[in-house]
Parts: C-alpha cells; structure tokens; sequence
C-alpha cells in the first residue's frame, strides 16, 4: 500500500506481454482458428483436410476422396489428388510436407499459380488440424514414391521417409483429435455425411465415400448435375411453381452457379457457398443474389402489369418466401471474414452475382410468361400475407396489453436491470420453480415457473400441414393460374381473418402470453431483442420424457416467435443432472446414463448411497445451485440453428398436424431406443 492507503500497481513493461505463435497460439485459442472445441469444432477439423481435396477437385487434379471415422474415432481421409510435395522448402529448410503442417499461412493458394480457386483462406488448415490432433500421419504419394511423416500434438517425431514406391498418387491424411481439447467427443455420421453431400452437389463429377467403422454406417455421394440437382432434392417433397432455373456464368475470373425454383412453403430454402466452403452467415454474393432478385421480379411485374400503378414494389421478403435457392461462386482470392468462413467479404463480388442473375432471370422471364406470371402472383400473396399478418397482430397484441408495462405475477424477477447480466430459467411446474427460487443467486438470475405443458403452436399456426394465410388459387377452367386469391386454406377468402383467428388462440393460452410478458421482446416479425429483459434464456425441465415434451414445445415456440433469440446466441437448455452418488462425504453428480454406469464402475470401498433425480422438485435449493444455477459449474447447451429451413421440416415432422410424417420417424428410429421413460 502506498501513504494515501491505494494500492500500487504491479510492474507492467514489454516483457510481460505474451506473444504466441504456431502451435502454441493455436493449443491455446484453438477457438480463434475453428470456432470452438465443441462438437462443431471436431467437424471442422475433418473439413478442413476434406477442403485439401476439394481444392485439388477444382484445379482438375482429383477425381475423389474417401473418409473412414475408425472404431478409436481416429479419421483418416484419402484423395487421389497430386500429393503433397516432399521436397525441402528453399525458405524454411524443411520438407514441403513438414512446412506446410507446421507452419501457418503455408500452402499454395496465395498467387503461387498451383490452385486458381481454392477454399483455404489463410493457409492454416491443415497446421491446425495438426496442432490440435494427438498424433497425425501424413502421406504423400507422387513422382513415384510414398513417403510419410509423422507429428505428436503438433510437433514431428522424426525426418520423413520413404516408405515404398506408389503406382498412384494423392495424399492421406489421418489424425486424432486431442482429448485435451476436445474432451471425449466423437463424431457424427449424419453431421459428416450433409457436408459432404453439398460438396458432391456442388463439384459435379466429384466422389466422396464415407464410413463410420464402428457402425458399419456407409455412403457414397457423386451428382452430374450440380446444384440443379441439390434444388430438385431438397424439393422432392415440395410442391413447385416451375422447373429449376440455372444460371452458369463466369465474370472477370469468377464463377457464379445459381439455381433457384419456387414452391408453395412458406418459408425461404437458402443455401450459399464460396469456393465450395457454406457461408451460413451469408456475405456479398448473397446480398448480390437478393438484390437481384427483388429488382428482376418487380421489373417484370410492373412491365406486365401485374402490379397496380398505386400498389407498393415487392419487398426482398416477399420475393423470398417459397425460394429454393443455391448459389455457389467461386473465386480467385476469396475473403472470409474469419477462419470458420461464414461469411463472404469479397466488394466486388456482389455487383458480379446481382448484373447475372439478373440478367438471367429476366430473360428467362420474358421467355416463359406462364412461369413468371405463377412466380409473381406467388410473391404478391406473400405481400398480402405479410400485410395481413402484421394488421392481424397489432389487433391481437392491442386486445392482449402484451406491451411491456406489466410482468406477470408468478415471475420471480432478480434485481439487476442490465439484460446483458440477467437470465431468466423457465422451468415448469411450482414444485421446480419453488427449488429453483430459493437456490438461484437473486441478484441477476429470474424464474419463471409454467404450469403444465404449453400449446404446440406448430398446430396452431400451421393447422393443414404447411398451409398459410394465402394459398395459390386455379381461377380457370383451363388449369392456368390467372387471378390471386387470398383464403384461410379453407377457401372462405379471408386471409386476415384467418391470421386474427391463428394469432387470438395462441395468445388465449396463459402461458404463452405469460412467457411473452417476462421476456419483454414481443414476438413474431415483430420481435425486438433491443427490448429484451434478460440475455440468457435458459429451459429447465425434468430429465423425463415429460421434460422432453416441454422442452420441445417451448423450442416449437420460440422457433415460429423469436427467432432472433436463437439466432443471436440468447437461447440456452440447462443441464439438470440425472444421478446423486454419495460415498462417505463425496458427494458425485452424473448427467447420463453412460457416465453413471462409468462411476459406479469406478468407485469402490465404502457404501454407497444412490438417488436418481425424477424431476427438479426433488432436488435440493443448494443441491439445484451446485449442479445447474452456478454459472462456475453449470452446463449450458446453446440453441443455435445454423439452416432455418431444415428445422422448419424437422418441427412439421415431430410437431405439426400431419400425423404420417411423425408415424414414419417412430418406426425409423423405434429399434434404436435406449433408455426409455414410461
């Protein structure tokens, strides 16, 4: 302390600040390089050797790549590509091999002229994968030889060496992820298998074989017909306005494929791609796309008249609702913004992607007037649709006093007023919430308790299948759509009416407007996160299939009414446990079935005493804080959703008012049931 009683403050010069590099950087942010340790950070490591191949696969030098996930959840992937070189590297000494496995921002893709498109953004791929592998092996087969190198956590365990001769050549890859980063997680085929298939759709010609050892699970994924053949798929079960439109143009080195179709759904089917890598946040070509969209569509409608001189233009929602769309460029020097690239940062490539389609879509307008004109009065009911809607709400929202100004009297608030540093559990029933309350830190943390089972809103907004507000209407005797009716899917021509009717029985459920009320955002397209009361939602039900049902209807809600909250990382599911162990005064939590059949496998000596926990109200307030409130040893799942239209399906399957679908995915998975609560 120094004489005015203030504390001095340590030293602080040039020597205290770190600086990390190579390996050490990425072991110790290995976040910054994938995104994160969890399970999509273990994907992308398969990615991005598997984006080695692709590379090859647009230069023209590879014509497949085989992916085997073995029974020790090591992987080992194998292209026939050129091979990696193996000479010595004139600025690092080392093989070419070595350097570019342990070196970031190495490899060829930076104007040296071996690959003209490429998916690596900034050389770091495979060193990474390295890096943050237990040990990884890699061989290179070309000119004649295979030679092989070997790492441990990232750094080489002896010079390369010849290992024998090769009639073939490419490169395998194989590696294990470290534990110390990535903990015991494994992978997923399904997770696996959609990323490949979208790379086969989007490099016609291209194999990729993949094999799950342990399983026994297999596929092989090889399209000729490109991205037209990934909109038919995705459509199959869709009704279409048109056939797919294809759009295959290069622009001052870039390449742009498009293919779009409209249906009768009601929701936006998008999915974009620079250099074969999914940019899920979007980017300059997709603003591109969009722009062209909107500016070609309501060219062509006000030119035929299809819009009144005192009807506003169509909006890029309007125009998107029903799309199904793919857009895959490919690009000299593409720029990510960030190594995940999610999104596409290129200026120029916007003016490129929106002067072609453009250009296309127009023609092929004007070149097939029965399709354009179902295309336009499919995009002018989504207007009506949204007129009414919004009408209808502001009626219902109005009726209901759901405004903010009053907070519904079973929440128990915290003090903090800062949404950024609150958290509200939704946790069901009183006998939960009364735990919950009495073990939560009442400073930031809030509870809402809710009676029973909430209303499943996929029935209430979606009652026949997918039908919305509008419907496309035959208005001749000769099969040609020409007029727009707007109906409730019962043909009583009333779409506000229906959408007032949809809204005032969702909002007749206590519930739901109580859930409403303390999250404070409002709801539907109207749903506001500046106005939210806390920034961490969290559900918190029972560990039984009753919690499962719940969970699952308040995921159903927030789907279809704030989906902003799940978009911007504010959703969370807590993670009760399933098991106390007590032997002596140790005291063991267990959150599954596998991890308690581990712990009593270990624990031996004294007695021990066993609770299986059959819904929160048997725990303890204190028990409730140490395993699931305190944010220090808590577990929280994040909700995120990274293609809306591949949930939107998965909730009308499980949740909607069709009962085959849900039918059809019981017997499917019926067989591999464990563990089931009755």
């Amino acid at each position: 302390m120094d004489t005015m009683g203030m504390a001095v403050a340590p030293r602080y010069a040039a020597e205290d600040i770190q600086v990390l590099q190579g390996r050490e950087a990425v072991r110790r942010r290995p976040g910054m390089y994938i995104g994160s340790t969890d399970e999509r950070g273990l994907h992308h490591l398969v990615y991005e050797v598997v984006d080695n191949a692709v590379d090859e696969a647009m230069a023209g030098y590879c014509t497949r790549a085989e992916v085997i996930v073995h029974a020790d959840n090591s992987v080992e992937v194998r292209d026939d590509g050129r091979g990696i070189p193996v000479e010595t590297h004139p600025a690092t000494g080392l093989s070419a091999l070595e350097t570019v496995l342990t070196t970031l921002h190495a490899g060829a893709k930076f104007g040296g002229g071996s690959y003209k498109v490429s998916g690596g953004l900034h050389g770091v791929g495979a060193s990474v994968v390295n890096f943050l592998s237990r040990w990884l092996r890699a061989e290179s087969r070309r000119d004649g030889g295979r030679h092989v190198l070997e790492f441990a956590r990232g750094r080489v365990a002896g010079p390369i060496q010849r290992v024998g001769d090769a009639t073939d050549h490419g490169t395998t890859i194989a590696f294990l992820p470290d534990e110390q980063i990535f903990g015991h997680g494994t992978f997923d085929f399904d997770t696996l298998a959609q990323r490949f298939k979208e790379v086969a759709y989007l490099n016609p010609g291209f194999r990729i074989i993949l094999t799950f050892e342990a399983t026994g699970q297999h596929s092989e994924f090889h399209f000729e017909g490109g991205i037209a053949s990934m909109v038919d798929e995705i459509n199959k079960s869709r009704e279409t306005l048109h056939p797919v439109i294809s759009l295959s143009k290069t622009v001052e080195g870039t390449h742009v494929d498009v293919a779009l179709q409209y249906t009768t759904h009601v929701s936006e089917a998008g999915y974009a791609y620079a250099n074969c890598i999914p940019t899920i946040e979007g980017g300059t070509h997709v603003t591109g796309l969009r722009a062209a969209l909107t500016r070609a569509v309501n060219d062509y409608a006000r030119k035929q008249k299809l819009l009144k001189d005192d009807q506003s233009n169509l909006t890029g929602e309007d125009v998107r609702e029903g799309l199904t769309s793919v857009l895959s460029v490919k690009l000299l020097d593409p720029q990510f913004e960030g190594q995940t690239k999610a999104k596409l940062g290129n200026a120029e490539v916007k003016a490129m992607v929106e002067s072609g389609v453009a250009e296309h879509l127009t023609i092929y307008l004007e070149d097939h007037p029965v399709d354009a004109r179902r295309i336009v009065e499919r995009c002018v009911l989504a207007q009506r649709a949204r007129e009414a809607a919004r009408k209808a709400r502001d009626l219902v929202i109005r009726k209901n006093a759901l405004d903010g100004s009053g907070l519904p009297g079973k929440l128990a608030d915290c003090s903090e007023r800062d949404p950024s540093r609150s958290e509200l559990f939704i946790v069901e029933g009183p006998s939960a919430g009364g735990s919950a309350k009495e073990g939560r830190d009442r400073r930031f943390q809030a509870i809402l308790p809710l009676k029973g089972k909430i209303l499943n809103v996929e029935k209430v907004l979606y009652p026949s299948g997918r039908e919305k507000v509008t419907m496309l209407s035959n208005g001749s005797e000769n099969g040609h759509s020409n007029g727009i009716t707007e109906t409730n899917g019962n043909g009583n021509g009333n779409g506000f009416l229906a959408e007032k009717a949809r809204l005032e029985k969702l909002l007749a459920h206590e519930e739901i407007r109580i859930l409403i009320s303390a999250i404070g955002g409002g709801f539907g397209e109207d749903f506001d996160l500046g106005k939210m009361r806390y920034h961490r939602v969290i559900i918190m039900t029972d560990a039984d299939v009753d919690g499962s049902h719940i969970r699952t209807l308040l995921l159903t809600f927030f789907f279809h009414n704030m989906i902003p909250l799940i978009e911007n990382g504010h959703l969370f599911i807590a993670q009760p446990p399933l098991y106390r162990v007590q032997q002596g005064k140790k005291v063991h939590y267990t959150y599954t079935e596998s991890q308690q059949e581990a712990l009593l496998g270990r624990l031996e000596g004294k007695r021990i005493d066993l609770q299986r926990y059959k819904g929160l109200g048997e725990m303890n307030p204190d028990q409730l804080w140490d395993t699931t409130l305190n944010p220090e040893a808590r577990t929280l799942l994040q909700v995120n959703m990274e293609h809306a239209e591949l949930a939107d399906e998965e909730f009308r399957r499980l949740m909607g008012a069709e009962v085959e679908p849900r039918k059809r995915f019981i017997f499917e998975f019926a067989k591999s049931v464990r563990n089931l609560d009755v």
